[in-house]
């Protein structure tokens, strides 16, 4: 007897499953809140430099503030006030006609800046001065962010494995709660980098551990559904969080209001059961009963675990070395685990890479960010929709490559659209992040399936450390465009179709058992290549 057939017996899908998934839902309704902070807190509004102390004398007092602009600020080609430069000296001529102005001499602001702030009441532009020379450091706050997002990954998915689930969700939720609201006291920018490192690091727990935890108490039957469909609350957090960014446009209050659903998760996790799969891998088998008796309980299927024993689940899970403890190391050691590890890598950085690119430019589609936001986010829901279809019809290898392929294109079709033509490259840009949110819907889900249960989250740690170079890198892709406009673009392009190619080479795990033992991946892939030659070899007879 199987994991699974004691699962099937007890109700894969039932009331304790969805209770399970629920109790999840506020900490991954935070994920995306902080994940895409930077487009609000860290955005640029119109700024120009600050005229209000400058003293040239009575004629320039007597003037209004408006021919105060003309006089002390140069004008750019699209008719907007120079963000960066004021004149050397007042240009009072300009107020009588507008002349050639690029042969006066101009130097950089003076006293500072102000800034428009009908859209943010206060960014962190506006706090300390990110603009100008500095403007490259809001870019490099959401990079600063992921490394330790990036760092978690490798953190959590060992402390999952070697604890269990719950105890690395309970250190995930302390530590980005803690930090998350510290970091709306930062006095400057350095002290709100370092929070926000660390809020990212134990948010990377939540993101990776509820999904492994989900699936792992769900059937066969149930697992494409469960896998895709609870990720909806991501897409619809991510629509919701353009209202809460409109409603809180101050970044330090911002930070707080996206932050407090996390105290929900932490109470939430009072009722939050254990993985009865890890706990059997790691040899513990009266907790992995006494949660499946409650699973069986709850589900109304009580008779079948009063007639099981615990001592009968310590065959169903048989472990490789039941006083090993596993680690990253082993995800190299034998050459089937080997092949895996690279080829998830690749495609993990290659999804997560393109997907944030995508995200975190909102600006960069010439529309109103809050409506691009709400747009980026609903347009999510028909691509897990789209994949639902797929994974479960055509299988999560062709699902994975094809979704990746289409948002190749698209990002290769934004780059012969006009830059001024913001509507046409809204719609193509949220096509693109359509299919991107789709083949990171799959992934979640295909990368469960192929690692085996002790190494799962280990795994899961590993690609999502790879992932969050990607999502790290990211922003500083975006930096390339001022070498050369395209240049980012043509990156995410031959990112995406690396990425399709790298999922074109994993197995098909559709209808198939969850992996329980590193020498379950290495003989299910010799026994396919078996079975695949006795096929052969019938058919030439």
């Amino acid at each position: 007897m199987k994991f699974d057939d004691i699962l099937a017996e007890v109700t894969g899908f039932g009331r304790f499953q969805i209770m399970t998934i629920l109790l999840m839902t506020a900490a991954r309704m935070t994920l995306p809140f902080h994940y895409l902070l930077n487009n609000f807190i860290a955005a640029v509004p119109s700024h120009h430099c600050d005229i209000t102390s400058l003293d040239y004398g009575d004629a320039f007092r007597n003037l209004s503030h408006e021919e105060r602009l003309i006089v002390s600020i140069p004008v750019q080609e699209d008719g907007t006030l120079s963000s960066c430069q004021m004149f050397a000296e007042p240009q009072y001529h300009l107020l009588i006609e507008s002349s050639n102005i690029t042969d006066l001499p101009t130097v950089p602001c003076q006293n500072g800046w102000m800034y428009d702030n009908t859209t943010f009441k206060s960014t962190l532009a506006t706090e300390w001065d990110l603009v100008c020379d500095k403007r490259r450091l809001n870019k490099t706050l959401a990079t600063i962010f992921f490394i330790g997002v990036m760092l978690g990954a490798a953190v959590f998915g060992y402390l999952s494995d070697r604890f269990g689930r719950k105890k690395a969700l309970l250190v995930s939720y302390v530590t980005s709660t803690v930090f998350g609201f510290t970091s709306t006291f930062s006095s400057n920018f350095t002290m709100f980098a370092v929070m926000r490192f660390f809020t990212g690091l134990g948010l990377s727990g939540s993101s990776m551990v509820t999904v492994v935890l989900s699936v792992e108490w769900v059937d066969i039957k149930h697992r494409t559904a469960v896998g895709i469909l609870m990720s909806i609350d991501w897409s619809i957090s991510t629509a919701l969080f353009s209202l809460v960014a409109y409603c809180v446009n101050d970044w330090r209050y911002l930070t707080a209001t996206v932050t407090c659903p996390m105290c929900l998760a932490i109470i939430c996790l009072w009722w939050l059961p254990e993985s009865a799969r890890w706990l059997i891998s790691n040899g513990k088998v009266e907790s992995a009963h006494f949660y499946l008796t409650k699973c069986a309980k709850v589900n109304g299927r009580e008779q079948f675990m009063a007639d099981l024993k615990p001592e009968v689940l310590s065959k169903v899970i048989v472990a490789e070395n039941e006083n090993k403890k596993y680690s990253f190391l082993d995800l190299v050691r034998t050459p089937r685990m080997r092949r895996l590890a690279l080829l998830t890598g690749i495609v993990w950085f290659a999804v997560a890479c393109t997907y944030y690119g995508l995200s975190l430019n909102i600006e960069g589609f010439g529309v109103n960010i809050y409506l691009t936001q709400f747009i980026f986010g609903t347009i999510e829901v028909p691509g897990k929709a789209l994949i639902y279809f797929t994974v479960k019809k055509i299988g999560r290898r062709f699902s994975q490559a094809g979704s990746l392929v289409l948002t190749g294109l698209c990002v290769l079709c934004n780059i012969f659209i006009p830059q001024d033509n913001g509507v046409f490259r809204t719609a193509v840009g949220a096509l693109g992040k359509m299919l991107a949110e789709a083949a990171f819907t799959a992934l979640y889900l295909y990368t469960t399936e192929l690692y085996p249960t002790v190494m799962r989250q280990n795994g899961m740690g590993y690609c999502s450390f790879l992932a969050r170079i990607g999502v790290a890198l990211s922003p500083l892709i975006q930096l390339l465009e001022e070498v050369w406009g395209k240049l980012p673009s043509t990156i995410f392009t031959l990112v995406t179709f690396a990425g399709a190619l790298s999922a074109s080479f994993l197995p098909e795990t559709k209808n198939v058992r969850l992996p329980e033992t590193i020498e379950d991946v290495e003989q299910t892939r010799y026994l396919a290549l078996i079975r695949f030659a006795s096929s052969q070899t019938r058919l030439m007879v």
